[in-house]
């Protein structure tokens, strides 16, 4: 295998976390940090003993790969930067703020033979994996991810911070082409949408309901899927499932046989990370490649403007009840 010099733009809360693997796994050798902040990146880069920059340039001479760690509103122009400089790129989701600056990235991608893989790390949590053969036709999905608010991640809406991980998982379920999506949401304690729910229909017939809030008392991060003859149950953050099967006995009413799972606590970010690394070795389509993470984004659009066709229906609906009311006075 050949060894591939790492290097991390955006060494944040994060991007830290990306340097701190890249310099301990196999495959890999974290050669360098960049990020606005000079104090930073020669905190992170002294730690793995790697160097530090803040001129993305001057990173990408010494690099073949990279991960784009940077506030949302900058994965564009910094993951084609890296792309036009020749270089293998893992972008943290979301892939960019708009579809068609996805669209650019994943063509710019194909003309450069870079490789472009998108950081959906749930994917890659254990849990996830092993639930994943027992899913299979879908039928109904229901998605919770909550949190506490903080600062990081208001740059964009929930729906983009939060409900995409969601997304992206219910879209890798292959449910087919998206007939309807409604949506609501409402901002809290940032000026962007803090919690929101969306109805998404399936042209297969599945249905799928994602609710995300960064404003809730406590943490969840909770799949259940629902199919013709068993029910998945998926808890996240304890890396545990549930699986109900139907059970038929000739001669016998149905029963159901349920069983339980724990998943080891391998860190789903270096799973990802190692195989981002064998990706690039070998030439094969990442897990989460860059169409994915741009179906991903178009969905959380299609989200997105759902949510303002609701709001501006009820803005205008609770303008006629008030201005009913004042002629009524």
């Amino acid at each position: 295998m050949k060894q591939l010099r790492a290097g991390v733009i955006g060494v944040g809360h994060l991007g830290q976390h990306h340097a701190r693997h890249y310099a301990t796994l196999p495959g890999a050798t974290l050669v360098g940090v960049c990020d606005a902040s000079p104090r930073r990146a020669q905190l992170i880069a002294e730690r793995h003993g790697a160097q530090a920059w803040t001129e993305l340039g001057d990173l990408l001479k010494q690099v073949n790969i990279v991960s784009v760690v940077v506030p949302t509103s900058a994965h564009f122009e910094t993951t084609r930067a890296c792309l036009e400089a020749g270089k293998h790129v893992l972008v943290e989701k979301p892939i960019a703020s708009t579809s068609a600056e996805a669209q650019e990235l994943v063509a710019l991608a194909a003309r450069r033979g870079c490789l472009l893989q998108v950081g959906h790390s749930e994917r890659f949590n254990p849990i996830m994996q092993r639930m994943r053969p027992h899913i299979e036709r879908p039928a109904f999905i229901e998605c919770h991810r909550l949190s506490a608010f903080g600062e990081r991640g208001t740059d964009v809406d929930v729906v983009l911070d939060l409900m995409i991980h969601d997304l992206d998982l219910v879209l890798s379920f292959n449910p087919g082409p998206v007939e309807e999506v409604r949506a609501a949401g409402v901002p809290v304690l940032s000026p962007n949408i803090d919690i929101a729910n969306a109805r998404i229909a399936f042209a297969s017939g599945c249905v799928a309901n994602v609710t995300a809030s960064r404003v809730s008392t406590s943490k969840m991060r909770r799949l259940r899927v629902f199919q013709r003859d068993r029910y998945v149950s998926i808890d996240f953050q304890a890396r545990q499932a549930i699986v109900s099967r139907r059970v038929l006995v000739p001669g016998a009413k149905p029963t159901i046989d349920v069983e339980s799972y724990q998943a080891g606590d391998e860190e789903p970010l270096r799973l990802e990370l190692d195989s981002f690394i064998q990706a690039v070795n070998t030439g094969t389509r990442p897990v989460v490649s860059g169409e994915d993470g741009a179906a991903a984004l178009k969905l959380a659009t299609l989200v997105q403007e759902a949510i303002s066709r609701f709001t501006q229906r009820h803005s205008a609906e609770a303008a006629a009840a008030a201005a009913f009311s004042q002629e009524n006075v």
